[in-house]
């Protein structure tokens, strides 16, 4: 088996869904009363998403490396970041980093092939949908993938850094999320949505959106339970 170090923090209530979703999800795979020997190394979600607002990503990626030097020192064999938007610095991080690491959104990429996707929605913090570095590479495998219009993406933005970082379910917020995911539907014709951030799972927590989801924060459990097992 090998040793994952995860980089949490990025918030603290999706962090304990990876730590719960890994834990018993080796278990279960297992068969037997056995959780794995993993370290968590917790960093503050509202430095990466200022450095992100600020496009100061030569510090986040020194932000983000220290903390997986921190884990490699601890013996993790492989890496993990449990949050979508420090994904933009991803490439850079992995060249440098000293352990291999798996990225939620090749995990999620792949998943979007196997269900034979053409056309999703993209949900997440500003960065995440604005960005590039979510978008292509579906792009680049022939998957069209849309976000919502300026102004909804910023109220998206708002909400996940104001309420769901601290945890909070707002009825309202889901509401208008909803309505944001249909537009998109009628617009677009997306068959699925990615919830492209780690909290969006809270908000939408046994909701009918109306279409298929792409869980990345699930899709990359499963991908790091597969590793640590292989």
């Amino acid at each position: 088996m090998k040793k994952l170090g995860l980089i949490g923090g990025t918030g603290p209530a999706s962090t304990l869904l990876y730590y719960e979703g890994i834990a018993y999800g080796v278990q279960r795979k297992t068969g037997k009363n056995f959780f794995p020997n993993f370290t968590v190394e917790s960093l503050s979600v509202f430095e990466v998403l200022k450095m992100c607002s600020e496009r100061k990503f030569d510090e986040l990626v020194k932000y983000l490396l220290n903390g997986i030097d921190s884990l490699h020192a601890a013996g993790a064999q492989f890496g993990a970041i449990s949050a979508n938007t420090p994904h933009i610095v991803f490439d850079e991080l992995a060249a440098r980093s000293p352990i291999p690491l798996i990225s939620i959104v090749e995990a999620t990429l792949k998943q979007a092939r196997r269900e034979k996707l053409s056309k999703i929605g993209l949900l997440g913090t500003y960065t995440t949908m604005k960005e590039s570095f979510f978008k292509t590479p579906f792009l680049k495998n022939g998957i069209e993938i849309f976000t919502p219009n300026g102004d909804e993406m910023k109220f998206i933005g708002e909400k996940i850094a104001t309420e769901l970082e601290l945890n909070i379910v707002n009825k309202q917020t889901q509401n208008k999320f909803l309505t944001i995911i249909e537009n998109m539907r009628k617009i677009y014709g997306i068959e699925s949505v990615v919830l492209g951030c780690t909290e969006l799972p809270f908000i939408f927590n046994g909701v009918n959106l109306g279409v298929g989801t792409l869980d990345t924060a699930q899709i990359h459990i499963d991908a790091l339970v597969d590793e640590i097992l292989s």
